[in-house]
């Protein structure tokens, strides 16, 4: 039996979005294949093992999932095995190189592999991935340079532009490029997106996730709003054209050879796509598999993803959104996710089963997967003089 370490939880603003994925995660890993060990990330970034009492009511009673942070048991009960008054018991600690352990023991925690779930910054980012590769833990999805070039919505541009892939126009802003949010460089930067895009566009954080800061701008005059919403999120920004047509989305699998499956198509009843649509508005948005698309258009979808997946190093899982102008029929990419979305109505997992791939096989097949890339790496050398022996 493996044992499997859920993540979640996290530091980013996608924090409760990423506790409803790991509980349905729980859910359909299969319990005769897998111990879960389930290890919350909380706001300050503190990890926290937590007690089988929760795995069983999420397992068993559909349980909503939450971080218990208390310190269990009282100082006078608790021994050298449970940790000490100073350090509680179910804080894990990283050893590099040597997996993870609770704090104030010397109990490296049992785990075969890790399974991140934690959406946006510090956890789909590359972050999350360097402190597992320092603990010498496989994990499932991306690695470090896959994550961090994913969440950096200009840097996946700049890569699939260079791979040849369609990507939507966009103009990069800085914060450091303006003295003020009131600078003449942004009434500039104003009269630049007018003549380059036109309204209305969109003005996005390049490093955040599940919309988190986007706004759709009308006129010049919402854009200093919009550019100022968008800056409390990161200090790089995205403009883009509103590009009028279908919102599709591509599940992929993978490492080297990955395999895109048939697309999906989600129909928002917002004005947009954002946060409240996804995740707040039980009708935010209708979602149709397969996608409203011509069987050649499918067909281009699924390669493109493919390639776009590759070009970022996007190992394990990603999703891959698009958007197909309604008249002119060209596709673009819009964005990566290498740790979408896993909830009962999220459009991975439900991609994947439209095309056979049941979701307790897809767990099965991103723990495989993972596993897999960790053995490659395991041969690699990283110690110039032993090719001397």
């Amino acid at each position: 039996m493996l044992n499997v370490a859920v993540l979640f939880g996290g530091r980013s603003g996608e924090h409760e979005v990423s506790l409803i994925s790991a509980a349905s995660i729980v859910r359909n890993l299969d319990a005769q294949r897998y111990r879960v060990l389930l290890i919350g990330i909380d706001k300050t970034g503190r990890w926290h093992l937590q007690p089988e009492a929760l795995l069983r009511s999420v397992r068993n009673e559909g349980a909503s999932l939450s971080i218990d942070t208390a310190e269990h048991g009282t100082p006078e009960h608790r021994t050298a095995e449970h940790g000490t008054a100073e350090q509680p018991s179910r804080l894990v600690l990283i050893q590099p190189g040597a997996g993870l352990r609770l704090a104030g023991t010397e109990e490296t925690l049992p785990v075969d592999v890790v399974f991140p779930v934690l959406h946006g910054t510090f956890g789909e980012d590359g972050t999350i991935q360097g402190a597992l590769e320092i603990a010498g833990l496989p994990y499932v999805g991306a690695g470090v340079p896959g994550s961090a070039i994913g969440m950096d919505k200009e840097i996946a541009k700049r890569v699939w532009q260079a791979a040849g892939l369609p990507v939507t126009p966009y103009m990069v802003l800085r914060r450091s490029d303006f003295d003020t949010l009131e600078d003449r460089a942004l009434v500039d930067c104003r009269r630049v997106a007018t003549e380059r895009f036109g309204f209305p566009l969109f003005v996005k954080p390049a490093r955040a996730g599940s919309s988190v800061g986007i706004s759709c701008v009308e006129s010049g005059d919402e854009l200093f709003n919009a550019v100022r919403t968008a800056f409390r999120f990161d200090n790089k920004l995205l403009l883009e054209p509103a590009v009028p047509g279908q919102e599709i989305e591509c599940s992929v699998v993978g490492n080297s050879v990955p395999t895109a499956y048939p697309p999906g198509e989600v129909i928002p009843s917002h004005r947009f796509y954002d946060y409240d649509a996804k995740y707040v508005d039980p009708d935010g948005a209708r979602l149709e598999i397969p996608a409203l698309l011509t069987a050649a258009e499918s067909a281009e979808v699924q390669r493109i993803a493919a390639e776009a997946h590759r070009a970022v190093g996007a190992d394990g899982m990603s999703r891959v959104d698009f958007l197909v102008h309604n008249t002119k029929r060209t596709i673009y990419i819009n964005e990566i996710n290498t740790i979408p979305g896993f909830t009962s109505i999220s459009m991975f997992p439900r991609m994947c089963e439209a095309a056979g791939l049941a979701y307790p096989r897809l767990l099965d097949t991103l723990i495989e997967l993972a596993l897999n890339r960790y053995r490659e790496e395991q041969e690699l050398s990283f110690d110039y003089a032993a090719l001397d022996d």
